[in-house]
């Protein structure tokens, strides 16, 4: 595991693991991409309790979270692993901005989440929204196959669109 908790140089940003410092401004990533996509509604990430003390709740066994930071040392996106059963993981509050999109940042941090996920879980889930359209294509492109109905009902009940991934 020693490369996903590394920092990892990729074109102009850094991936690492996120910090306590970090987590204020991951929720801000957070809360600026669920307004552009319409998701700043309940049942969403938007109404998570946790999403301003990722840093705890992703230092727990089975899980972990890692950050995107640009040049400058903002805080530009991120994604995570957390488990949703003992052998079913879900890639968690995978948001980036704008102006990351495309950048191939996406890919890398994927690469980490599925990485770490296949040290202690079978399957990887997600849950988003359909008009999350290159985001769809990107799961897809990276081997997630779509469900008809959810794994399993989590807090996220807004989501309309669910993948899964044999690992």
């Amino acid at each position: 595991m020693g490369r996903l908790q590394a920092s990892i140089q990729y074109s102009n940003y850094t991936i690492r693991p996120i910090e306590a410092k970090d987590n204020s401004h991951i929720e801000s990533v957070i809360r600026s991409c669920l307004i552009e996509f319409g998701g700043n509604r309940e049942g969403t990430a938007w109404c998570d309790p946790d999403l301003g003390r990722f840093s705890e709740v992703y230092a727990k066994e089975g899980r972990a979270y890692w950050v995107v930071e640009d040049e400058q040392g903002n805080i530009v996106g991120g994604s995570g692993i957390g488990p949703l059963t003992e052998d079913v993981c879900e890639l968690q509050k995978m948001y980036l901005l704008p102006e990351v999109r495309g950048t191939g940042v996406a890919q890398q941090l994927m690469q980490l989440c599925l990485e770490f996920a296949k040290e202690l879980y079978k399957k990887c889930y997600l849950e988003t929204f359909g008009d999350m359209l290159a985001a769809n294509r990107f799961y897809q492109k990276n081997g997630f196959e779509k469900l008809t109905t959810p794994y399993l009902q989590t807090e996220h009940f807004s989501c309309d669109v669910w993948y899964i991934k044999e690992l």
